[in-house]
């Protein structure tokens, strides 16, 4: 590598590390030109144009990196977000196939494991915005084998389900969130409805009261924990006046 091409990389990354992309894009196109198979410029100008919303170019440039180093997972995982971006939900799910399946050691590191598994969230929602639930759930599903173990991602599944119309396996994800974090609140709030789905008022109730043991300030738990017990209310008062009633009926 001659001495100008390592002067332009050194300025190039200083300026990028520093979020300074203006400097820091003359320098790597600079540095294209001298040596235009450089994996990790590619992505780094794939950054750049993906931040200012130019997704054509930044594939391109996402693409290229991942063609000259196959093994560049960084470059793999931008180019899928980029995909499904421009709305390419086919060749985003290939990537993500790509980056499981042919890099070694990949998927067993959790850092990457999460990132994938927060692609193919991103890709669910894609899904259920474009209007296909059952991608959508595909999607998340994947997310959830990848990392079983994050509760707002077992939630996002059960609500997925719940929305179908299967309360058992809403009930099911929910139970999966809540025992990964059982602080995390909101799981405990969606089986409560869930519960209440089900016909189990009383489960329901122990699932906000659960939600509130561990925050306090719960809007949704403390207003459906009062719709609950005011139904119940209710109908303890309508069957007392029909009981008081009977017992005033002459024999």
């Amino acid at each position: 590598m001659d001495e100008r091409l390592k002067d332009l990389l050194r300025v190039a990354r200083e300026h990028y590390q520093r979020r300074d992309y203006d400097r820091a894009e003359p320098a790597l196109r600079e540095a294209l030109a001298l040596h235009g198979e450089l994996a990790d410029v590619h992505d780094m100008l794939g950054v750049i144009l993906h931040d200012r919303g130019d997704l054509l170019g930044a594939r391109f440039h996402f693409a290229n990196a991942a063609r000259i180093n196959p093994d560049y997972t960084e470059a793999l995982m931008n180019l899928a977000v980029t995909h499904a971006d421009l709305g390419d939900y086919e060749a985003a799910r290939e990537v993500y196939r790509r980056i499981q399946s042919e890099h070694t050691g990949t998927t067993s590191d959790p850092f990457v494991r999460g990132k994938i598994a927060n692609m193919h969230a991103d890709l669910s929602q894609a899904y259920l915005d474009a209007g296909s639930p059952r991608d959508a759930i595909a999607e998340l599903r994947r997310a959830v084998d990848l990392c079983p173990r994050f509760p707002d991602l077992q939630a996002r599944l059960g609500t997925l389900y719940r929305d179908q119309g299967n309360h058992a396996l809403a009930r099911e994800h929910y139970t999966a969130a809540i025992e990964a974090n059982p602080r995390y609140a909101p799981a405990h709030v969606l089986l409560g409805l869930t519960m209440l789905a089900l016909g189990s008022a009383d489960q329901a109730v122990a699932c906000f009261r659960s939600a509130l043991a561990v925050e306090p300030d719960n809007k949704s738990a403390k207003m459906y924990l009062r719709l609950v017990e005011a139904q119940r209310n209710a109908r303890a008062a309508k069957q007392t006046s029909r009981s008081r009633e009977g017992a005033r009926t002459p024999t």
